[in-house]
Order: structure tokens, then sequence, then C-alpha cells
């Protein structure tokens, strides 16, 4: 099946900031569509969006730019093409662009027509997108790591570390795990109202109040999982994403909305070993900042075998910024952002080369997201067993959900769920 024309449409992210729809249509008549997300906590080797800069046009933020590439040179370069040949379009427009990270077309312009075609190449195979993009008998439901406390870069209060997850682990389904998530979600803001604390939401979803400190995010939570019904450790666990990245100044990490004292890599170190021994902890995002190689190399060294350390920024969802964590021995997972790489062929890639050796791959959303639920369905395809993509509500988050909801039910009995072992692999890898 032929490309018949590609174009785009400036459209509205989670944060009413402008992003790129992609639309391809193919010579029968079809017509899909794709919407690109935007991070807010951005590690530096990303692939670049490309932004209009006009002060009078959405503060500098649109997209106008990114959109007429897509309409016109990619529209040009891919037109009659085969569009199951998803590494050749890829592939073309990579060349089109001509530079390292995709900035003379636009990372978001590039993505967005790579994500539409994955949709038409599904619609010609005539089968779920998620059996496209994988292996034809791919039924691993992921665990749901909802965010449920906010700080950082993406709400305004007191909290230095950016997410609070809860990973509800110990169930027979993704149906019923969800459920038990969504539980004690609304368990938390039932306790956050009898404390006098704020129930107002972060970027993703998950409650923004102010705190005493960070520790107390994780109280909170483990008090809101008992009174859901649930046990902390045994049926629900946490996972965190403190963004380092963003403490990081001159080799030390500095608190930017508390006055904690500033910490040395040893320290940090230390702090997440303390917060292991106590708390029921299995996951840890971007433990250290992207920069910090030999704090990780030391970090998997000492905390590898027991927890998934995830890199976020410092791997980017690149396969040659991981290739090196292989062989230097940092993390053990790596966190899967379609655009932080910006093609669909890349982001499996990346994902092939984790699983290859042992590393853990955990799918994940932007804090500036839209109702685009490409992610499930790659979740799904590449069995990489546990996602983030945001808390209780806010319906472009939800949406994911519902989309996973709607693939178990489509599987019926052939659907698996990850449980615990969507987190212990990385963790057996990095023991042995």
């Amino acid at each position: 099946m032929r490309i018949c024309s590609i174009d785009a449409l400036e459209v509205l992210d989670s944060r009413g900031n402008p992003t790129v729809e992609a639309r391809v249509h193919l010579d029968d008549g079809t017509t899909t569509v794709a919407r690109v997300p935007s991070g807010a906590s951005t590690g530096a080797r990303e692939m670049m969006e490309l932004r209009d800069g006009d002060p009078k046009r959405y503060r500098g933020k649109g997209v106008q730019r990114a959109v007429a590439n897509v309409n016109t040179e990619i529209n040009k370069a891919l037109k009659g093409q085969d569009v199951t040949n998803q590494r050749g379009l890829d592939d073309c427009m990579i060349a089109l662009d001509g530079t390292p990270n995709k900035s003379r077309l636009g990372a978001n312009a590039i993505l967005g027509v790579s994500m539409a075609s994955a949709r038409a190449a599904a619609h010609v195979k005539g089968v779920p997108l998620y059996r496209s993009l994988g292996d034809p008998d791919a039924s691993l439901l992921p665990v749901p790591c909802l965010n449920v406390i906010n700080g950082g870069r993406h709400a305004d209060n007191t909290v230095d570390f950016q997410e609070f997850k809860i990973a509800p682990y110990n169930a027979p389904s993704f149906s019923e795990s969800l459920r038990m998530g969504v539980e004690t979600f609304h368990a938390l803001h039932a306790l956050l109202r009898k404390e006098g604390k704020s129930t107002g939401i972060g970027d993703e979803g998950g409650f923004a109040p102010d705190l005493t400190d960070n520790e107390e995010a994780v109280e909170l939570i483990l008090a809101a999982i008992e009174h859901a019904g649930y046990r902390p450790g045994d049926d629900i666990v946490l996972c965190l994403d403190p963004a380092t990245s963003e403490m990081w100044q001159d080799g030390t990490y500095v608190a930017f909305k508390s006055d904690r004292a500033a910490l040395t890599t040893t320290e940090m170190i230390e702090l997440w070993r303390s917060w292991i021994d106590q708390y029921p902890i299995v996951l840890i995002e971007d433990a250290l900042a992207e920069n910090d190689w030999e704090g990780w190399e030391l970090l998997t060294t000492e905390l590898g075998d027991r927890v998934e350390l995830v890199g976020d920024d410092i791997f980017c969802t690149n396969p040659t910024i991981l290739q090196r964590a292989i062989d230097r021995g940092v993390g053990n997972s790596i966190l899967i952002k379609l655009n932080q790489i910006g093609t669909v062929s890349e982001t499996l890639e990346t994902v092939q080369l984790a699983q290859d050796h042992g590393y853990g791959a955990y799918m994940s959303h932007r804090s500036g997201e839209t109702e685009d639920t490409f992610i499930a369905d790659l979740a799904v395809a590449t069995g990489c067993g546990h996602i983030k993509t945001g808390s209780g509500c806010r319906s472009e988050r939800i949406a994911k959900f519902n989309r996973l909801l709607r693939i178990e039910n489509e599987l019926a009995d052939a659907a698996q769920f990850a449980g615990l072992a969507g987190f212990r692999k990385a963790i057996a890898s990095t023991a042995h």
C-alpha cells in the first residue's frame, strides 16, 4: 500500500502548548493520525523539537515551521513509498533532515509522521498496532506505575523530587492492577484533604501538595495504600523519579525548592540506600544526573542488585548511548520515550538492544501529552512489562490506561500480566 500524501496540523498538548498532529493518507482512502508529546524535564541529548520562536504566537512555542516541513519536504520525499516499510520511511526522513539531532526538520515533525505511518501499516496488515509493531503473539500487559505525587519541574510546590509512583503488581490482570492503583489514588486524595493539604494536581495528574520534605511524600503514599486496603510491599510497591539532573550543579546535587543541604554523589547513593532499606522501592529513575557517569557506575555496583536503576536523561532512548552504558555497566534499565529519539524504528531498536543485554525497558509518556495512545500499544508490542503514563486523573493520561484495558479485553484468555517480573528482570541481570 502506497502513501498518497502526508500533511500536518498545529494542535495543543495537555499544557496548552502547540504540538504536531501528522496525518498519513493512503491510496485506498485510509487516513491515520498521530500526535507528538513534549517534555518539560528534558535530557541534553534528546532530539530537538522545532519551535517557531515567534513571541507573538504562543510565547514562541508555535510549531508552524515543523508543520510546514511535514506538508512540503517530508510529503514530497515519502509520497508513493510503501507504508509498511517503517525502517525505510524513518531512514528517509533522517537523511532528509541531515542533522545529528533532527533539528532542521524537527524531531516533532519526523516523529509525528513516523507514528502515523506505523498506524497506517497496521491498517494495511489488518492487525492491531501492538501486533504490527511487535511479535505476532505479543500479549504481555504492563504494570501501571501511577505518578500519585508530583514535584520538581512538574508542580508548583515545595517537593524537590519529581515523581512518586505506586506500582500495583500483585494482581491477576492489568485491569485489577489498575483498579488497585486508582483506589489508592483516591485514598490519597481523602488523606490529603483530611490533613488539610492541597489536592491540586501537577502536570501528570498526581497531587502536588506542599510538604515538609520528600520523605513525607513517601509516608503519605504508604498510608494511602493501607487506607485503600492493600499491603505496601506485598500488593503495591513504590517507584521514584527524582529527576536529579535538575539538581546537578558543579558536581553536587542542590535542592532547588527546599533548604536541604547540597549532597555529593556518594551522599546521594547513600540516601537511596537508606530509602531502599526503609521503604518498598523497586525502581529509581534518574537516581543520579545525566552527566554523572562515574557516579552511575558506582550506583550500579552498590545498588543494582537490589533495585531497577532506570536511565532517562542519561540515555535519552538512544541506542548509541545505551551501548556505551552496557559496555561500562551503567544502570540496568532504560526509559523509553519516543520523542527523545524521534522515530518508531529507532525506538524499537533501542528496546531490542536493552532486552538483548538483560536491561529493563520502561515505557513512558511525557509531561506534555496528548490523547494519542501509541505508547500503550508499544508497551504490549515490546513486552516491556511496565509503563508510566500519569496518575488516576487527566484524560490524556487515562486514555493510555483505557487503551490497555481494551487490548486486554481483545486478547481475552491470551492476555498475560507482567506482575513483579516486570521489574525484576533488570535487577536479576545486574546481580549476575
